[in-house]
């Protein structure tokens, strides 16, 4: 669905700079009803912003062309992972140069948050996004979501032969039968919510059959590729892969179908893509004001009505018509604040994933 390069891009999208100055958002630990970080949201936005971007660029772009025509903000956007991002954020720590930061997964959002590098959300923000799709501090927001599936091709498995939970991929009739893309932040991702709600201990065994049991590829749409052409049975990613694929040739997807494991079960989790302003920002209101935007009925009928096929979760605005519905999908309660990268990162390593 995307293609990323390791080097940080700087794609300065012109516009017309509106006058004023904007006043910097709030740095205290709880979301801020009053006071400066609030008052971000009244101000008129002007001037520029850097937003580090690990969304999909496409989207991101999407988003910028909008905010940007209403408003005169120019923004300058440099793309890359997940963790590369958080990575440089962290490493810059209070001289970074990025006002916003975008991601896919909430992991990298909480390692930044982790780092106290995160002003507080605008209250006007927050009140838009529902709270099982931000996190309970308050220092970013959700800003799109994504779903847990198993694709499988319908030649070899019939719906019966299914597993119940992602918990059963991990037993032995399962071995050389599905497929996953460990190195990426998005399975990383599933495993950090597999911890939460399981526990340690619980996500070591699975990890330890997963081992055992599965075909690793470098990417889900490659994993989806090799389900669809008959090397392995099925494969778990993310549902936008599949519907992505749907909405061009199909090609890569003719054979396969999406099952969702739904019953609040480890593998019905919907990961949440975040969004926060950086305690780093010059320019704090019209960063304030770029996230209010994406999270707003216009930003969000950009996923709602695109390409993307990633989750419109915010102002009320419905999913892509293609979709399961959100309210469907049973998914598991999981705050995205204690979503722990580090120690997934240190459970697939012992494990021989990583």
């Amino acid at each position: 669905m995307k293609i990323r390069t390791n080097a940080l891009a700087g794609i300065a999208l012109a516009a017309t700079a509106a006058l004023g100055l904007a006043a910097c958002g709030s740095g205290s630990s709880a979301p801020a009803a009053t006071g400066s970080a609030s008052a971000t949201a009244d101000a008129k936005p002007s001037g520029e912003i850097t937003v580090y971007n690990a969304q999909h660029e496409s989207l991101t772009k999407e988003w910028i062309d909008a905010f940007t025509a209403e408003t005169g903000v120019k923004v300058t956007l440099r793309q890359g992972s997940d963790t590369e991002m958080s990575n440089q954020i962290i490493q810059e720590g209070a001289a970074s140069p990025a006002d916003v930061f975008l991601t896919e997964n909430s992991p990298a959002m909480a390692q930044v948050e982790n780092a106290g590098l995160f002003a507080d959300v605008d209250k006007a923000t927050i009140d838009q996004v529902p709270a099982e799709f931000r996190p309970s501090t308050g220092k970013w927001t959700g800003i799109a979501a994504r779903s847990t599936v198993l694709v499988y091709d319908k030649a070899k498995l019939s719906e019966d032969q299914l597993p119940k939970s992602m918990l059963d991929l991990a037993k032995p009739e399962w071995k050389g039968k599905w497929a996953a893309s460990p190195s990426g932040a998005d399975f990383q991702a599933i495993v950090s919510a597999l911890l939460e709600l399981k526990g340690e201990a619980a996500a070591e065994e699975w990890l330890k059959g997963m081992k055992e049991n599965f075909t690793a590829y470098k990417g889900n749409s490659t994993a989806m590729k090799a389900v669809n052409a008959g090397e392995v049975d099925a494969a778990l990613i993310y549902h936008y892969y599949y519907y992505g694929d749907q909405a061009k040739t199909g090609e890569n997807s003719k054979n396969v179908t999406p099952y969702y494991f739904k019953n609040q079960d480890p593998g019905a989790f919907v990961s949440v893509s975040g969004g926060g302003v950086l305690n780093s920002s010059k320019n704090a209101g019209a960063a304030q004001a770029f996230l209010k935007f994406i999270t707003g009925k216009k930003g969000q009928e950009v996923l709602q009505k695109g390409t993307s096929f990633e989750y419109a979760i915010a102002s009320d605005v419905p999913a892509n018509e293609k979709l399961v519905p959100l309210t469907e999908l049973q998914a598991p309660t999981v705050d995205p604040a204690k979503l722990n990268s580090e120690k997934v990162t240190e459970l697939m390593t012992k494990a021989g994933l990583l």
